[in-house]
């Protein structure tokens, strides 16, 4: 990708950012932290999610 190819990309990015309502931004920034995965799944996969999922469930 060329500089230009690069700069022009961005500009894109940035005017299409800008054009939208703030209100969609933010619909699409908390659409975006609610599809995240928990930090433990995310670092250290599913294990620790497993082992915290049948602690609770003891307790129970």
């Amino acid at each position: 990708m060329k500089t230009n190819d690069y700069v022009k990309y961005l500009t894109q990015t940035v005017v299409k950012y800008i054009d939208q309502p703030k209100e969609d931004r933010k619909r699409v920034k908390l659409a975006k932290k609610e599809e995240k995965e928990p930090f433990l799944v995310k670092w250290f996969g599913i294990l620790p999610y497993l082992f915290y999922y049948n602690k609770r469930k003891k307790k129970r």
